[in-house]
């Protein structure tokens, strides 16, 4: 077994007590479906195998590997509970489990939550012995059903085209933490740079009356705000401001205070929930957040009041020992900074929502995310409810990240396949866009991402129609086509038109948002890209070609280059799915630096 992933899990909420439950479990198939009936969930002389947690059985860090369909599997793991927790509440988290899971702690049934992308926490206290303790977990995952949110996880057992092997189970971290009878139960942080605002949102779990909340906000560690809250119900809000004289008093205000890709600036924040009448401390939970604003002006989007040209590149977020798991944090992170050193300003995490790790690399190393979510491939009132529900859960998991600008809910019409004139279809996606500007109103919504658009805040058109290198009839008419606005929304570059009946273009920023997706074989790997390329010369060549077609336009405002790694099958990525560099990393920022007068640092 390899090392587990022992990092802290929530970025966004941190306490210091904690214990990791990655590792080694014990582990089953049960294709027969046969272990509620026989209750596994009490007797695990079944666990015939051994999983290492987080990692999916088909990877092959899990110590399993088998890429096969075994849609019902279970997991059991012994722990004990520190000592000093016995006058405390005991909650299990679960980063992300795909795709229903069944929680049961010794022996008893504790919780059953549906959706594969997101996490789910529970408290056990009342089932614990305070002794030997076991978790088993019992996971549905249907191979097959193209109704549920799966991505790009294939519902055929081998790869291929544009599908990758599926993840099934946990594939993020499972831990336990105490927490007091009272504690913060949920943070919400909005910034407003406008006022020089930050909005500051928590709940209270527990007994609240005579509590009181310390709020202490700094920069570098330099403290600049703090603010005392009488506790008199569960929600509370604050709007604290920090444009003050303290800190234009400090170097703070010679470098700028808002976050952007160049000036990754973030603010520490504490809480200390306290009993009034005796001051005891019944929780410390620590956060950060980034004093940032997007938006649409002028047929551009501004980030922090100034037109900014996005540079993305498309990334799958795979890995080939760990398919949707990273193998450490370290390899989140690293993907990151890759794609700065080519020049990319931000990646669209395309068709996954990805571990929360990386959103805090994306935040503290300056990059920009579009967050999109698994696909359902086909449509029913099933899974329009399934996908609502999973967006409802990531927006407020990941809502307080200063990096995620857009959030992406439909993609080249998969799981709507008639929404050019199907009225359902089309409501659907019209739904998606509005149920996520009511639950934030600070970002920006892509309806469907690629063509048949309705209501969007940006115009996202694909066109892969570039041609290789000794195709110049087409590669022109791909550069004709993102010459002008007129060009661009009259164009139908998968047979689609931009928008499905009934809407039309309304003044948002065009981008293209895929792209490229050069095939270079490199080593041994084998596989296909939209065009392909014999060396590395050829790739740069055919790279710079692309890109000057895109920065010869006069009405795009950003772009989304496919894409970052290669992934199982596709060779088409800009480094090899192990992450080696298929050219010097400097060739391609030099590309991608090529065109300065529509980058406006924030």
């Amino acid at each position: 077994m390899s090392v587990p992933r022992n990092e802290y899990p929530r970025p966004q909420l941190v306490r210091q007590d904690w214990v990791n439950l990655n590792g080694e479990w014990d582990f089953a198939f049960d294709d027969n479906n046969v272990g509620l009936k026989e209750k596994w969930f009490q007797n695990g002389e079944t666990f015939d195998r051994k999983i290492n947690v987080p990692f999916a059985y088909q990877t092959k860090l899990s110590g399993i590997n088998d890429p096969s369909f075994h849609d019902y599997v279970w997991y059991s793991r012994e722990f004990t509970v520190p000592k000093g927790w016995n006058n405390q509440r005991v909650l299990l988290h679960f980063g992300a489990v795909d795709y229903r899971a069944w929680v049961y702690v010794n022996g008893e049934y504790a919780c059953f939550h549906e959706g594969g992308n997101v996490s789910f926490s529970l408290d056990i206290t009342d089932h614990l012995t305070w002794g030997n303790e076991k978790v088993v977990v019992r996971v549905e995952d249907p191979s097959t059903d193209e109704t549920i949110p799966r991505g790009k996880q294939f519902w055929i057992e081998q790869s291929d085209s544009i599908w990758y092997t599926r993840t099934t189970g946990i594939w993020q971290t499972v831990w336990l933490e105490p927490v007091s009878p009272t504690h913060v139960s949920k943070l919400r942080l909005t910034p407003d740079i406008d006022r020089g605002d930050i909005i500051v949102e928590f709940e209270v779990s527990g007994e609240f009356i005579n509590k009181k909340a310390d709020i202490e906000i700094s920069f570098q560690g330099e403290k600049v705000a703090k603010d005392t809250i009488e506790v008199f119900e569960p929600y509370n809000k604050r709007s604290i401001n920090l444009y003050n004289r303290q800190i234009f008093r400090t170097s703070f205000h010679h470098i700028g205070w808002n976050w952007s890709p160049e000036n990754p600036n973030l603010f520490d924040i504490k809480f200390t929930l306290k009993d009034e009448d005796n001051q005891v401390i019944l929780d410390e939970v620590e956060s950060y957040f980034g004093m940032r604003k997007i938006h649409i002006e002028n047929e551009m989007v501004y980030l922090n009041n100034k037109p900014y040209y996005q540079k993305l590149v498309l990334d799958q977020g795979y890995w080939p020992e760990g398919l949707l798991t990273a193998p450490t944090d370290d390899d989140l992170k690293k993907d990151i900074e890759l794609a700065l050193e080519m020049g990319f300003n931000g990646c669209r995490k395309h068709q996954k929502v990805e571990d929360p790790r990386f959103l805090y690399w994306a935040d503290k190393l300056g990059f920009l995310v579009w967050g999109e979510c698994a696909a359902f491939p086909s449509y029913s009132e099933d899974a329009a409810s399934r996908l609502t529900k999973e967006w409802i859960e990531i927006i407020e998991r990941d809502y307080n990240h200063p990096s995620i600008v857009a959030w992406v809910p439909v993609n080249e019409s998969w799981g709507v396949p008639f929404i050019k004139a199907n009225k359902q279809q089309q409501h659907h996606s019209l739904a998606m866009y509005h149920l996520i500007h009511s639950l934030d109103p600070t970002r920006l919504v892509i309806s469907n991402d690629g063509w048949e658009l309705t209501e969007t805040d940006i115009c996202a058109i694909h066109n892969y129609n570039h041609g290789s290198n000794d195709e110049k009839i087409k590669y022109e008419d791909f550069k004709e086509s993102l010459l002008t606005k007129e060009n661009l929304l009259n164009s139908k570059p998968a047979g689609r038109g931009i928008y499905a009946d009934g809407f039309e273009h309304k003044g948002e920023p065009i981008l293209l948002t895929e792209f490229g997706g050069i095939g270079f074989k490199v080593g041994e790997d084998s596989g296909w890209g939209y065009t392909s390329v014999k060396d590395e010369q050829e790739f740069i060549a055919d790279y710079r070609r692309v890109m000057e077609a895109v920065y010869a336009s006069k009405s795009l405002h950003g772009y989304c280059y496919t894409q970052l790694t290669d992934v199982e099958q596709e060779i088409n990525g800009l480094l090899s799915y192990n992450r080696e560099p298929k050219c010097e990393l400097t060739k391609i920022r030099e590309i991608n630096d090529m065109w300065h007068s529509n980058i406006v640092k924030a």
